[in-house]
Parts: C-alpha cells; structure tokens; sequence
C-alpha cells in the first residue's frame, strides 16, 4: 500500500482508488495475475478509519481467505516502512551526495573531524568563545532531535556538526506517520528554546550581557530553523499538518493562518520572516495535492490541532526572548531583531 489508494503487486501498481474525504470507510481493490494459462482473481477488502486510525483488510484468492490482519497507530509506528519504487535513470549529484555522506557516517572519527573544523572555523570569523557559544547551540538543538528518535525506539548515529552548515542528527530509521515527523522535527527548537530559557534566567541572575546575547543569538537561529521552508524544521512540521487535512477546507484553514502570519510579521516589522513565511507556505501549498503519495500516516484531528499549538507556541515564546533582550537597548543585543527586520 502507497497511503491507501494504491496497491502494488511484485513492484507493480494492480489496482487503484482515489483518495477524498468522502470516501467510505469500506472498500476493494480487485486485480487478476497470470499464471500459465490460468487466471488467478485477487481481492484486497479494506476497512480504513482515521480517528482513532485503525486498519484491517482481507486478502481473498478466488474467493477463498488467504490472509486478514488490523493495524493501529503503534503498528504503524514500529514497521519498517515499504515506499513505493520510483525509477530514475538520471544521475543525481543529490544522490551522489547521500551516498558519500552514508560512507562518512559510520566512521566515529569524522565527528570528531567536523566539531574540530566547525570550532576552528566559527572561531576564525568571530571569536572562540563565539565560536564554543553557537557549537552549544547546534549541539542542544540536535539532541532534542535525537532525543525524539529515541522516544520512537529509532537507532541513532549521533550528531555531526558541519562548519558553515550547522548540524546533523541522523537515524538509520526510517519514519512511519506524520506524527513521528513532527515530534523530531519540533523537538530540536523546543530544546534550543528551553537553551535560551535558561541563558536568560541567568542572566536576569547575574546581569552578565554575554548570556542575554547567547539567549537572543540562540533564539534566532531556532527561529528560522521553524520556517515553512524543506529541509528546516519548520517545513517538516507544516508540511505534515496540512499534508493530513483531506479536505478544501482544512487547505484554506492552513492559508488563511499563513496569511494572519504574514500580517502579523510586517505589523512588528519583522519583513526577512513574512517574505520567508511566505515563500514557504506557496511551497507547501503547491506539493499539497501530491500529499496522498505519502506512505507516511497522517495526523489525526487531534494530533493536527496539538502540533499546530505546539508550532506556534515555540515561535511566539523565541519571539519573546529576542524583543526581549532587545528592549535593553545594546545595539549588540538588538542584533537578531534587526536581522528579522531587515
């Protein structure tokens, strides 16, 4: 099954029904295999419901029961997932690029190798103590995402900080549902804001400017890691919630929140995230027909409503911090809002 409007057989696609809302929970997939001479009659009965999602199906030979089995949300989590094979005949230098990447991975000493480039690097442009600042950053944001991996029972290799890049939490898993994709994906900038939480609560302590700039500094780059735009979290996070509406309406509901989001960052001059936000959302918006491509199980209502408020509450609390220690005044601390301004 690719979603649940297809069916393939030995790599092949059988049978197929089109995905809506409307769609009766009940339905059959018929399809005939060759064998010699004879002709063999296959059926798949489907009972499908979302909320809460269950599964179960029956597989018939000529008329006669072969299989049956049900499914949940837990099922669907532990599987290894089975997508649908797509050809390419091109070579792809993205591909190429994966592939080196796999061959590096394993190795532990590369980590090693690129948290020393990234602290030689970073510490050649600004300072090392900059440098040690944003490499706590990087690391805290990704082990929110290793974290979440962990939660999931998906074996992890680690963290690799990348000079000029910023980091990389990596799994040799693969996700399952669109629950899972938003939980990594948020648990990195809920980690980095909780960071920025702490440097700010020191500071108001001690009174020392270098923690309010860490807070500040630390928001920021958390911030745009929310961005509506793949790869970054926040594309990841958007992409699932509104890839999980099956309805005009759920469509319209996500563009008109982009929109009041949009509104919102010009109204507190915050221009680069309106136009990013924007940029992001017609992106979104454009893969949203091809969301029932997906293998991956979608949000159910619930879920929906609790990722949205999970988003937008990590967002308004950055932006907090980032007014807030740009209130003080310090051209040094105002830094990340004039960015966002800019």
């Amino acid at each position: 099954m690719a979603g649940w409007q297809q069916l393939y057989w030995d790599n092949q696609l059988v049978a197929q029904q089109a995905a809506s809302a409307e769609q009766d929970a009940h339905h059959s997939h018929q399809f005939e295999l060759q064998n010699g001479d004879k002709k063999i009659l296959c059926q798949l009965k489907v009972e499908l419901d979302w909320q809460p999602f269950a599964l179960s199906f029956e597989l018939l030979i000529d008329g006669e029961l072969i299989s049956s089995e049900q499914r949940n949300t837990q099922d669907i989590e532990r599987q290894t997932p089975v997508i649908k094979p797509i050809t390419r005949d091109k070579i792809s230098l993205v591909g190429m690029g994966s592939l080196a990447l796999k061959l590096f991975k394993s190795a532990k000493v590369i980590k090693v190798v690129f948290a020393a480039a990234s602290v030689a690097a970073y510490s050649w442009l600004f300072s090392i103590e900059f440098a040690l600042a944003l490499i706590a950053c990087l690391v805290i944001h990704e082990y929110g995402h290793i974290r979440a991996m962990q939660y999931f029972n998906m074996p992890t290799k680690g963290i690799y900080l990348i000079p000029f890049v910023g980091g990389l939490a990596l799994s040799d898993s693969k996700i399952n549902t669109r629950w899972q994709d938003v939980v990594i994906s948020i648990m990195g900038p809920t980690f980095g804001m909780l960071l920025s939480l702490v440097a700010m609560i020191v500071y108001w302590i001690t009174d020392l400017p270098f923690f309010a700039a860490l807070a500040s500094l630390n928001a920021l780059l958390n911030l745009f890691n929310l961005l509506p735009i793949l790869p970054l979290d926040g594309g990841h996070i958007l992409k699932s919630i509104s890839f999980s509406f099956n309805s005009i309406t759920g469509i319209v509901l996500c563009a008109i929140a982009a929109a009041g989001g949009i509104y919102l960052c010009f109204i507190f001059n915050l221009s680069l995230l309106a136009i990013m936000l924007l940029i992001g959302s017609v992106e979104i918006l454009f893969e949203w027909r091809a969301r029932h491509n997906s293998h991956l199980l979608p949000l159910d209502r619930y879920g929906q409503i609790f990722s949205i408020l999970w988003y937008f509450a990590t967002v308004a609390i950055l932006l907090a911090i980032i007014f807030g220690v740009a209130s003080s005044g310090d051209p040094i601390m105002s830094m990340p809002l004039q960015v966002l301004g800019s």
